[in-house]
């Protein structure tokens, strides 16, 4: 095994329309760790110090995964790859040769993704298209091969038991039958995705090892993104080996991080909105030690580093009216969430169905408020096992990493949402239709575009994610940093050296408050058009105080009441807005001895929602009934999310 280290070289003069993120620097370059490589390969040429933003999508399916290929995706892991890249696909309905009708293409190629397709089937499927398999003539693999939602739920509807044997009639419990075939799936998986990663001094592209384990008991979803940070990687850990979260980081904490190969993972938790208080839930074995709880607090933090805050299937930031967290209403807590009214509050309890889009609603399926569960713990028991950063992907099933432009949306489920009259409507396979979204993106900040680098940064969670657009982010705070940071061309540079980048941790310092700097860019656009401009930077405040858990937003540059709109008839954006928005805070009710989260939200103007642009582009006398529904959603309001900088007061 070969190992490369790269020295920080400072670049002292950029230009900000190339990087879009970076400062020219005036003072001694910080000192940050080198990227060590594990996997043998060519040294970035450009390699910066003080990190770039890279833009991806860390959930993507393809056809074979069993939820996509049963709604007639054949898209290849090869050719997510190489859309991401910016090459063309075909996606359903398939033409009488078994190929794809609709073809499509990313506007922008992205830095880096991840093809996760579920390691749960990955051997049932290939067995049931696979002829000469030996369970191919099953009745399990008959109904799979008719295809549809009948054809996912039967077998969807497994990971909800407690049930951990296979169907037997495709996968006999002596092993024969699935194993051959989904040891040979994995290694085409990552044969893919070696394949596609840029080794050579450009770093044109990076792609991950990865899979989703998608256990859902009682249909709520506890799903995971598993990500590797090289090609040093085991078999994948599905629901049918360990049955809950703390079995999959057990699993892979043997199978790969003390296994000697050089091999490093985490685990991406996503969709709790559909998780009925569940996934956020902090939970011992009965009787465990205080030591113990500690130990298993720390494993959870140290695998789960980010958060999936957004996807096609909603956001899971926050939701006004639930019960156990004081503050006021958040007027932006409304984004792309659930159509359906009276949904019941889970209160302090857990529910069912969520993966159905069904079933109560927790507080903590909200990571606004499950931070604020981590705070507690830490008071508790001195560790944080939910200290997290943000990202966003899309979640496609049909092999279209990064496809999230609102004017283009053609649905993420093969044949289930391929039709107008399919995305407009209530949703086939689950609730859906309507409510679902072109989904978001990933950013991370790191020196290079390379598998570690780009790890690395993730596991800092120097993080943050978007609902499409490439908003770019960067969060400073810091008991030090200047108050005219904003005026400074070295701001990222003294944010680094005087203070912690999105992600980090502030301990007590001074009894002064520590300082936040936030700036943030509009998108660029991608030579089509202009991207939206910026209308608000927020920092959202989490803290405990005698206990109870509250929050509070607070508006740090930009105006909020611009009185920016968009023209439903045309989407021609009216109003002014800002390219770019820079602000400082001092928190005015900071309090030295309780702890306390800080996150940014940065908003754009209002836009066209895609229904409303789909509805546009059809004539007006075939536009389905949800044209003209006066509640369905008109418009949107794009945004970024920055990882949480965390406030511990010291001692513990």
């Amino acid at each position: 095994m070969k190992t490369f280290t790269v020295r920080n070289v400072l670049v002292r003069a950029v230009s900000l329309l190339a990087t879009v993120n970076e400062v020219a620097c005036t003072e001694p370059e910080p000192e940050l760790p080198p990227v060590v490589y594990v996997e043998p390969r060519d040294p970035c040429a450009a390699h910066s110090p003080l990190r770039r933003a890279f833009f991806g999508d860390l959930h993507v399916h393809t056809g074979l995964s069993f939820d996509a290929y049963a709604f007639d995706v054949r898209v290849t892991p090869e050719e997510a790859y190489r859309f991401a890249r910016g090459q063309e696909i075909a996606l359903p309905p398939l033409d009488g040769k078994g190929e794809g009708t609709r073809r499509v293409r990313l506007g922008r190629a992205l830095d880096f993704a991840a093809v996760t397709d579920h390691s749960e089937f990955l051997g049932e499927v290939q067995t049931c298209i696979t002829p000469s398999a030996k369970g191919y003539g099953s009745a399990t693999c008959q109904r799979y091969r008719q295809g549809g939602g009948s054809a996912i739920s039967n077998l969807g509807f497994k990971l909800a038991l407690d049930d951990k044997q296979r169907f037997e009639d495709v996968c006999p419990p002596d092993g024969s039958g699935c194993t051959e075939l989904l040891s040979a799936t994995w290694q085409r998986l990552q044969a893919a995705a070696q394949g596609a990663y840029d080794k050579s001094s450009s770093c044109g592209f990076t792609s991950f090892v990865a899979y989703e384990y998608s256990g859902a008991p009682g249909l709520s979803t506890l799903h995971r993104n598993v990500i590797f940070r090289s090609d040093r990687v085991p078999l994948p850990v599905t629901h049918y080996e360990e049955p809950t979260p703390q079995g999959l980081w057990q699993a892979l904490d043997g199978a790969c991080r003390q296994a000697r190969t050089g091999c490093d993972v985490l685990a991406i938790p996503h969709n709790s909105n559909e998780s009925n208080g569940k996934m956020f839930r902090i939970e011992y074995p009965e009787g465990a030690s205080l030591e113990e709880q500690k130990r298993l607090a720390q494993q959870r933090q140290s695998f789960e580093p980010v958060f999936e805050i957004y996807q096609h299937k909603g956001d899971s930031e926050c939701r006004n009216g639930l019960s156990g967290v004081l503050g006021a209403p958040d007027e932006f807590c409304g984004f792309e969430k659930t159509l359906r009214k009276n949904v019941a509050d889970c209160g302090e309890g857990t529910g069912t169905g969520g993966t159905a889009r069904t079933g109560c609603l927790s507080r903590r399926d909200f990571v606004r408020f499950a931070l604020l569960d981590g705070l507690r713990e830490q008071q508790r028991i001195g560790v944080n096992p939910i200290q997290l950063g943000l990202i966003a992907s899309t979640d496609t099933h049909n092999g279209s990493p990064g496809y999230v432009e609102e004017s283009i949306f053609m649905g993420h489920r093969g044949l289930d949402d391929d039709t107008p009259e399919k995305l407009l409507g209530s949703g086939g396979l689950t609730i859906g239709g309507m409510e679902f979204s072109p989904g978001g993106l990933v950013g991370v900040w790191a020196e290079e575009n390379s598998r570690p680098a780009l790890f690395d940064g993730l596991k800092r969670r120097e993080t943050f994610g978007t609902s499409g657009p490439r908003i770019t982010v960067r969060f400073f705070g810091g008991f030090d940093l200047p108050p005219d940071l904003c005026s400074d061309p070295a701001l990222v540079e003294k944010g680094y050296q005087k203070g912690v980048p999105m992600g980090g941790t502030l301990t007590a310092g001074s009894q002064s408050a520590p300082r936040f700097v936030v700036q943030a860019f509009r998108d660029p656009g991608d030579g089509r058009k202009p991207g939206t401009p910026l209308q608000v930077v927020q920092i959202i405040k989490g803290t405990l105080v005698a206990g109870s858990a509250q929050t509070k937003v607070f508006d740090v540059a930009g105006n909020r009441k611009n009185g920016a709109t968009v023209d439903l008839a045309t989407c021609a954006l009216v109003g002014d807005g800002a390219d770019s928005l820079c602000g400082t805070f001092t928190d005015p009710e900071f309090d030295k001895s309780q702890p306390a989260f800080y996150y940014v939200r940065v908003l754009e103007n209002p836009s066209c929602r895609w229904n409303t642009q789909l509805c546009n582009a059809l004539p007006a006398a075939s536009r389905p009934a949800p044209c003209s529904d006066p509640e369905a959603p008109k418009t949107i309001q794009e945004r970024a999310w920055a990882s949480p900088i965390y406030y511990v007061p010291s001692p513990l």
